[in-house]
């Protein structure tokens, strides 16, 4: 219903063969070229701002080119991308260039990434690769992540300690010139230690690239990022790695055989471009890289420990491709797990319901819904025949017309997807956003209730201006709205694009109560208790917001939220349903980071972020954070 924005989608390939291999074996020499636009269209969904490629060659002789990128802005960026890249191929083959080492893009390294904004910032300037240039080939740096980090001021503060000026004040440029001022000196240790024993400068630089220490270099630096990340790397000379922050907040997921190794944000992209099963693909261990060296060799190494399981929720619910298996299985749970709830909602009359979805990320969990709202009709179908007498004259028609009893479901809800909110302002944009949606009409009657479920209602905005409109026209009796999860109370600090309080209309319905209730004491005491909070060393600080939902019940805050979100004009009565803390964990299991439902964050800089988001929001600051 809802576009929820989060960073990032990251691609990088490492092929183990000389390229000649892949020319022969394939065809062509574009083998590692077309897996990495492959799983970039496969992630298109996890970044539609801009993306970018980097390319490494190895082997290359001095005065050649042997580091490609290529970046673009907007939705269409990978095609833009591609094309160019397909154009410099296609040219440096018709002039005569075969030979692999003189085509751009021809090389043994790839990255690829797709980039949503979460810091308000774009612009060419913010697209991933970053690159770091050196005539050193050990000292060129390309780097590209899915992360957000919380003590940007920490890293900056530390990289100016260092004796650089970074130009760009941001949390990636950060990371490469902090990675990078660590790359030159771990090629300072190397120069030293070589530079008696080298027979010329040439064999001097190929010691040191042969002798690189990734792991060094990550684990000396990454225990000063608070955040939740995947931070992806290459050098000009060749290696490569991955590293995930230790909660495993962001996801990671990689691939390896004798010919090439795969990362990727997501399993079944690298399942369905690789044509391997599931169990072929490994899941990166939280606190782990994965590195490959100059010389293909492939290990994994413990950087950061792993720390306690705060895989992301969201992940599992809304963001990546339900074509997973656990994924499917889970989102299908949420659905079920909302069953008893939907009952209590239309007072148990399956036979006067219509049940629907917003398409088209909720669709599993409706038929997940579904699934537990037929063993409800199955259990009262049993009962009803247990009431009644085999002797009694109409026994076969009453006995009929319990088991004729089914759930009408339907597809309510079409999105158009030709429209487009193009209008910046006043009624008229909102008269658009109302016929974003189309309706099928004929199928509900006014004695009906109408159901639909959601993956996510999390400011409303979509909700108040389209869906309850549009649902409306079918003049149900009462309209029950369902989310498959639970309410969205606190921001997110790690990647996804919900940071603003007064965004979540969870939030909005808890303070019009604390408002009504004459309990502003509530939301002023908060306020000062976020101030105290803020001037407390980062790892003593706790989260002071949730002083705003104690007060209330999950139910009460859910009412307020369908009084503020329900039209003027529409006649039936609205309900809103929200998964519950507890059904959310029972169904993803393996994925309990909720911080963005509980406030319970998993590293220190979470607790700053909420404390600081409200503190802007009483004071009237419109910042991000």
């Amino acid at each position: 219903m809802e576009q929820i924005k989060h960073e990032c989608g990251v691609v990088m390939i490492r092929l183990l063969k000389p390229l000649d291999y892949y020319r022969k074996k394939y065809g062509a020499y574009t083998y590692g070229l077309g897996k990495l636009y492959l799983m970039m269209e496969k992630q298109h969904n996890r970044g539609q701002e801009a993306a970018g490629v980097g390319c490494v060659k190895l082997g290359v002789e001095p005065g050649q080119e042997y580091i490609n990128r290529e970046r673009a802005l907007g939705t269409g960026a990978i095609q833009e991308i591609f094309d160019k890249i397909n154009h410099e191929v296609d040219t440096a083959l018709r002039v005569g260039n075969a030979e692999s080492k003189a085509i751009p893009y021809i090389g043994e390294l790839y990255m690829g990434h797709l980039r949503y904004s979460t810091t308000g910032r774009s612009g060419m300037s913010y697209v991933h690769p970053f690159l770091r240039r050196n005539n050193w080939r050990s000292r060129n740096l390309m780097l590209c992540g899915n992360f957000n980090m919380t003590n940007v001021d920490e890293i900056f503060g530390h990289v100016v300690s260092e004796g650089q000026h970074p130009r760009i004040y941001s949390d990636t440029f950060m990371i490469l010139e902090q990675l990078g001022h660590a790359l030159d000196k771990e090629h300072d240790r190397l120069y030293s230690q070589y530079k008696d024993t080298a027979a010329n400068g040439t064999e001097l630089a190929l010691k040191i690239e042969d002798n690189l220490d990734i792991s060094n270099i990550l684990r000396g630096n990454a225990n000063l990022w608070d955040g939740g990340f995947v931070i992806c790397g290459m050098t000009g000379s060749g290696d490569m790695f991955a590293l995930r922050d230790s909660n495993g907040i962001r996801p990671a997921f990689y691939y390896h055989d004798d010919e090439i190794v795969v990362v990727a944000s997501e399993r079944p992209v690298i399942q369905t471009v690789m044509n391997v099963e599931a169990d072929k693909v490994s899941e990166l261990t939280p606190g782990s890289a994965l590195i490959v060296n100059k010389n293909g060799r492939l290990h994994i190494d413990d950087i950061l420990g792993e720390g306690k399981n705060q895989r992301c929720s969201f992940e599992r619910i809304y963001f990546s491709r339900g074509s997973d298996k656990d994924i499917y299985k889970e989102r299908k749970a949420l659905g079920r797990n909302v069953a008893g709830s939907v009952m209590e909602a239309i007072n148990r009359d399956l036979d006067n319901t219509v049940i629907s979805f917003i398409p088209n990320t909720a669709e599993v969990a409706f038929y997940g819904m579904l699934e537990g709202l037929g063993e409800y009709l199955v259990a009262e179908k049993a009962e009803q025949i247990k009431a009644i007498s085999g002797s009694d004259p109409e026994y076969a028609e009453k006995l009929n017309r319990i088991v004729s009893r089914h759930l009408r479901f339907e597809k309510i809800a079409i999105k158009d997807i030709k429209l487009r909110t193009f209008i910046a302002e006043g009624t008229a944009r909102d008269d658009l956003a109302a016929h974003v949606y189309d309706v099928t009409y004929g199928v509900v009657k006014p004695t009906d209730n109408l159901v639909v479920i959601d993956d996510s209602i999390v400011r409303g905005t979509t909700l108040k201006q389209s869906i309850l409109s549009m649902l409306g026209r079918l003049n149900p009796k009462k309209i029950v709205v369902v989310s498959s999860s639970p309410q969205v109370r606190y921001p997110d600090c790690y990647g996804i694009d919900m940071s603003r309080m007064s965004e979540f209309i969870a939030f909005r319905a808890a303070i019009a109560l604390l408002k009504e209730r004459g309990m502003q004491h509530v939301i002023d005491g908060v306020y000062n208790e976020c101030l105290r909070q803020l001037k407390l060393p980062v790892n003593e600080m706790v989260n002071a917001v949730k002083g705003i939902y104690a007060p209330f019940s999950d139910k009460d805050i859910s009412r307020k939220m369908a009084q503020m979100l329900k039209p003027e004009n529409l006649r039936a009565d609205v309900e809103i349903v929200y998964q519950s803390l507890d059904g959310l964990h029972k169904a993803i299991p393996s994925c309990p980071g909720d911080w963005y439902f509980s406030g319970n964050y998993p590293t220190p800089g979470g607790n700053r972020i909420v404390n600081r988001a409200f503190v802007n929001y009483y004071e009237g600051n419109p910042d991000r954070r």
